[in-house]
């Protein structure tokens, strides 16, 4: 089996995107301007940006028997992503955005049958033959525990973007994956629920005492702070940019990092890659329209 440079592990969705006036209060009507229909889940698309520039890839996950899941099969097929994707009765995960002229967003999700995954229905040997483990959030606890156990028995290196798993779970909920991960990837929103304190380079520094090596907090327009165990740390602009809509741009930036790392560029330059490619992401709808291919990145990156 060829080995794989990064696979991803998480919910995979079906997102239904409004682009809206503006986002709605309780007991308002406000006008649809478009409507989006894209595959989504943020592992699926860190995966996804990552195969754009030419890294090795796969993921692994659980879909419905529907139409959605034939269109999530393939976009990966499509994007060159190998896959270890099982089928299951019942209804692919869902989510519905609304997404305003600023580019802000609220999400609905439904997890459908992403529940039903579990580490028995894992092809560990496809993981262990990659570099890197990408993980982000499901919807509950046995989900997260199956993270755990699975983070417990991998060769690969294990990358963590907790994401809405933040706002359920406290840290103590998470340690376990924040301690065996080489790089965990947060949004400041997501570091302040968990940390509970407004300072990220605290929140980060709690982060690594806990066991990661390098954090990740994205800052939106005000770009990223990145740090890691051996005391080097940076607070990198982001690249100014048109918004359209800011879904995904965290996931985006997890495939720039990542990119940066595996081609052995410091944190710093990474985190650089990290916001170029979030600064992609955003000029579209959707989590994948604007992601840059390898040809595009290059004559950026390797001048950075």
């Amino acid at each position: 089996m060829k080995r794989k440079e990064v696979i991803g592990l998480g919910a995979l969705n079906y997102d239904v995107l409004y682009v809206v006036e503006r986002i709605a209060r309780g007991g308002e009507e406000v006008g649809i301007i478009d409507v989006k229909k894209v595959p989504g889940g943020s592992a699926a698309n860190t995966i996804v940006a990552l195969s754009r520039l030419g890294v090795d890839s796969g993921f692994v996950g659980i879909v419905g028997k529907d139409e959605e899941s034939e269109l999530i099969l393939e976009e990966f097929r499509k994007e060159g992503v190998e896959t270890r994707i099982r089928k299951e009765e019942g209804y692919t995960g869902a989510a519905i955005g609304f997404i305003d002229a600023e580019g802000e967003r609220a999400l609905y999700i439904y997890p459908g049958v992403n529940a039903k995954l579990h580490i028995a229905n894992i092809d560990m040997q496809f993981i262990d033959n990659a570099g890197f483990l990408h993980t982000s959030s499901f919807v509950n606890k046995e989900q997260l525990e199956m993270q755990c156990e699975l983070a417990r028995e991998i060769k690969s290196k294990l990358s963590f973007s907790p994401g809405m798993l933040c706002f359920k779970y406290e840290l103590e909920d998470l340690a376990e994956l924040v301690e065996r991960s080489e790089v965990v990837f947060l949004s400041l929103k997501e570091l302040k629920s968990l940390i509970k304190d407004d300072n990220y380079e605290t929140g980060a520094d709690v982060l690594m005492n806990t066991g990661a090596t390098i954090v990740c907090v994205t800052l939106g327009e005000k770009g990223c702070y990145v740090t890691n165990t051996t005391g080097e740390s940076h607070l990198i602009d982001a690249y100014p940019t048109d918004v359209v809509d800011t879904t995904g741009a965290g996931d985006a930036f997890a495939a720039g990092f990542l990119f940066g790392l595996l081609h052995k560029r410091s944190i710093y330059e990474s985190g650089k890659t990290g916001n170029l490619v979030a600064s992609f992401c955003i000029r579209e709808y959707g989590c994948r329209k604007g992601l840059p291919y390898k040809e595009e990145l290059e004559k950026l990156v390797f001048s950075l």
